[in-house]
């Protein structure tokens, strides 16, 4: 199969869930190519980026400004460049009577690709908020490809509440099929219109051959060593969990919090940290590539995602950074909050405490801490789960066989095989 997935920025370090699926898919036989809206840092990239060329099967859309006149202006500039290469494709992109708003809000303008040469069999728009660049790239120059969107976070939570429930309307209408990353957001999709025969839960998969399992046991120094991974950003929680920590600072002086991650809240997080006197205690590691992180979960003991709901809406699915660390063994603590808990089993690999409950996190922490007893079955239960829900391999053979199953003429009447059960919680 020829595959085009369209993204927001390629590469991108947080994103490895897009990027575990692009290998997997090249690995299988398949031709896979990024249509990225812009590029990603490229001087700090995935290792599998540069294993599997990936920057040369990487081309970048035309930038659509948000001003409606300057993006006047630079349609005209684009029309001036490109007519004379392709002048049917520029016509037709502005033809209103058709395609009516897209072609008058000039997407469809700043989405063809004069001389394009390649066909797709798949389009895949990787989050909601790319099904527009999707819909439009697929009218100008993949017209026969079928038309996926996955649905993976803010896309569906804060974006809506942003936009209103009708913004995926045409989508919902003209694209083939939808993936949700977690049940919680395919019942939102369908609640917003998606027909409930058109989607499935796909989960984001990791590697979990390159997460070493061990069981965790007491240091000889006798410190407890908690990890946090995640962009400093509101829907992360990091506050509260550095609140906690110093709450549990009083107790359990032999404590060490490390948060890898990057992002618009670092100064604000450090001002905490300092107003709370943890400076000792608590450290910003700042971003690490995926290697420098493991080697940090593997000194860990315990690692906490205490996902909220921002204030504008944004919620997270069972986010990666808790399937690492449950892979390796570590007994969580997260928050009931959005997808996570069809991924952490209150009790048996970690614990769930309400979002935004400094109290109920310092006590599950405080628990594990004075109960290292229980790491080991916690972590090992957290592994088994990973693997059978979210092994990349398992997952991507399941995407396959999605793409598959929506090319069959003969069955395009059918809803497919694959059931949300598959990825749901036992």
């Amino acid at each position: 199969m020829k595959i085009a997935f369209i993204v927001w920025e390629f590469p991108i370090l947080s994103e490895t869930f897009i990027l575990n699926q692009i290998v997997g898919l090249i690995k299988r036989g398949h031709e896979v190519d990024i249509y990225a809206c812009q590029q990603g840092d490229i001087s700090k990239v995935h290792p599998d980026v540069k294993k599997y060329q990936l920057l040369e099967r990487t081309y970048y859309l035309n930038q659509i400004p948000k001003n409606l006149l300057w993006r006047i202006i630079k349609g005209i500039e684009l029309l001036c460049v490109n007519f004379y290469k392709h002048p049917l494709l520029y016509l037709r992109s502005l033809n209103f009577f058709k395609y009516g708003k897209e072609a008058i809000s000039l997407w469809l303008l700043y989405t063809a690709i004069p001389s394009f040469q390649k066909s797709y069999d798949i389009i895949h728009c990787q989050f909601g908020t790319q099904s527009f660049s999707g819909m439009a790239f697929r009218h100008m120059n993949a017209p026969n490809a079928k038309l996926i969107t996955t649905f993976r976070g803010h896309d569906i939570s804060s974006y809506v509440q942003q936009r209103g429930d009708r913004i995926y309307r045409q989508l919902f209408r003209n694209g083939d099929f939808f993936l949700a990353n977690c049940e919680y957001f395919r019942q939102r999709a369908i609640t917003l219109g998606c027909n409930p025969n058109k989607i499935v839960v796909h989960g984001s998969g990791i590697d979990c051959s390159r997460f070493r399992f061990a069981p965790r046991y007491p240091h000889p120094d006798g410190k407890v060593r908690i990890a946090t991974t995640g962009r400093l950003v509101e829907k992360k929680g990091i506050e509260y969990s550095i609140r906690a920590i110093a709450k549990l600072a009083k107790t359990n002086p032999n404590i060490e919090y490390n948060i890898i991650g990057d992002g618009p809240l670092k100064h604000e997080l450090q001002k905490l940290i300092q107003e709370l006197g943890v400076s000792h205690i608590v450290k910003l590691l700042g971003q690490k590539n995926q290697q420098e992180l493991i080697e940090i979960l593997d000194n860990s003991h315990i690692f906490t995602a205490p996902c909220v709901t921002a204030k504008d809406g944004n919620q997270d699915a069972p986010v990666n950074v808790l399937k690492e660390a449950m892979a390796m063994g570590l007994p969580v603590v997260s928050t009931l909050h959005g997808g996570v808990p069809e991924l952490v089993e209150n009790g048996v690999s970690g614990f769930l405490v309400p979002e935004r409950d400094v109290d109920a996190l310092a006590e599950k922490l405080d628990y594990l801490i004075n109960h290292s007893e229980i790491w080991p079955q916690m972590g090992k239960s957290g592994r088994v789960y990973v693997e059978k829900h979210y092994d990349i391999e398992k997952l991507n053979d399941e995407l396959v066989k999605i793409y598959q199953q929506l090319l069959r003429p003969e069955d395009s009447h059918k809803k497919l095989s694959v059931q949300p059960a598959t990825f749901m919680p036992i």
